[in-house]
């Protein structure tokens, strides 16, 4: 690491902890000729899949794309902002869980629809329209019912 102050590229490390929620590590260095203090952060670098979309073509993973199409669904919907994180957070995960360099665009589609379903039946309902193409009433009508069904098997449980 070199210095700030003076570029001299030997630094020493006084202390070390973990910063916010334990996803960064904060360490405070100094330098070995002009003796200035300065702090550092450290964290994982997290490279997401690349999207594979229907066309065959391939873009970056953008988590304000995937952010606005869940908060659509979720618009005027009583879920608070903390289970829209966590289940955000979720996806993300799973998707750096797989430990795939690409990752079909259906994969995150159903991703997205399962957290919906556990958390909102009506935001859904409004994604899998979207994201499905629903052409007629059956379609919704396929939908609901599959929301029923869920919500039985888990009555079952």
């Amino acid at each position: 690491m070199f210095c700030p102050f003076c570029s001299a590229p030997d630094t020493r490390v006084i202390d070390s902890r973990l910063a916010s929620d334990g996803g960064q590590v904060r360490r405070r260095r100094e330098c070995v000729s002009c003796n200035e203090r300065f702090t550092t952060y450290e964290s994982a670098e997290l490279n997401m899949p690349r999207i594979v979309k229907q066309d065959g073509s391939r873009m970056p993973f953008k988590e304000e794309k995937l952010s606005s199409g869940v908060m659509r669904a979720l618009e005027k919907r009583p879920v608070s902002t903390e289970q829209i994180d966590e289940a955000l957070n979720r996806i993300r995960h799973q998707l750096l869980a797989a430990g795939e360099r690409e990752v079909n665009s259906a994969v995150i589609g159903n991703l997205v629809m399962e957290e919906l379903l556990a958390l909102d039946q009506v935001a859904y309902i409004r994604f899998a329209s979207v994201y499905l193409d629903f052409s007629d009433i059956n379609a919704f009508r396929d939908a609901i019912e599959k929301i029923e069904k869920t919500k039985a098997t888990k009555k079952i449980k």
